[in-house]
């Protein structure tokens, strides 16, 4: 049996916007081009969307406030540099991106962050050939 009953995520929303051409507002993730001019183009971010049946139109935010694009860029590089580990094989790179996350590095020091891709790396190696 399926639900009657519309849940919180946007994909009925952005289907029904797109065929009926009803427009709907979503905030949607998408890749930047120069929608928040302090962060850099290509990375993901989340802006405010209007769906309709010409698709989704991403907002332009301009800059955000420095503390908060430099939040951002914190996780944008991290995430930078695990795309390179994964495109590349180069395991350097994913100690290199676990070491600079900031969540991990404020409840691990560098020997347990260490320690702990190592283990993840031997666990999933698997799914990981290319390390």
């Amino acid at each position: 049996e399926f639900p009657t009953v519309r849940s919180h995520e946007y994909g009925s929303r952005i289907i029904e916007a797109m065929e009926t051409n009803a427009p709907a507002v979503i905030a949607g993730n998408v890749p930047n081009t120069g929608l928040i001019t302090n962060l850099p183009d290509g990375c993901c971010v989340e802006v405010p969307c209007l769906v309709n049946a010409s698709g989704i139109q991403p907002t332009f935010i301009g800059a955000l406030p420095p503390q908060l694009a430099a939040l951002n860029r914190t996780n944008i590089n991290v995430q930078s540099l695990i795309v390179e580990a994964a495109l590349t094989g180069d395991s350097d790179a994913v100690y290199h991106a676990v070491m600079l996350d900031p969540l991990t590095a404020a409840v691990c020091t560098l020997p347990q962050i260490h320690g702990m891709v190592t283990e993840m790396l031997e666990a999933q190696a698997g799914w990981l050939p290319q390390f």
